[in-house]
């Protein structure tokens, strides 16, 4: 079983679904036992194929820590916070993974407010 821990302990994911905006970045962290990395690849790379499909998806990206690390970052972009909602409300469509036991997951909602290139100009 997967230990949810919230990232913002005075914002929820749960509180942060309330919102009305667009679009919105979905990041979550993922610490995993290191025996287990390989598992909770194929159950992300599994889930990930079904997200893929949901309406207002747009895009994924899944990091792994260096050196070694079994610390994940999932960073997933959505049209929405309601098209969000939607595809991660119906439990039917988007079942939750059966992530290795010991798995520590963080999720929080994000809105872009700055961009920086290397010319460092503000975009």
């Amino acid at each position: 079983m997967v230990k949810f821990v919230e990232m913002d302990e005075k914002v929820t994911i749960s509180s942060q679904m309330d919102e009305n905006i667009g679009p919105v970045i979905l990041i979550n962290t993922y610490n995993v036992n290191p025996d287990d990395v390989d598992q909770f690849l194929k159950m992300w790379t599994s889930r990930a194929e079904i997200i893929k499909k949901q309406p207002g998806f747009l895009s994924a990206q899944l990091h792994q820590g260096i050196s070694g690390s079994s610390t994940f970052i999932n960073f997933m972009v959505w049209e929405s916070v309601a098209l969000f909602k939607r595809a991660f409300s119906n439990h039917d469509s988007i079942p939750y993974p059966d992530y290795p036991a010991g798995t520590v997951e963080s999720a929080h909602l994000f809105k872009k407010v700055a961009v920086w290139t290397k010319s460092l100009t503000n975009i």
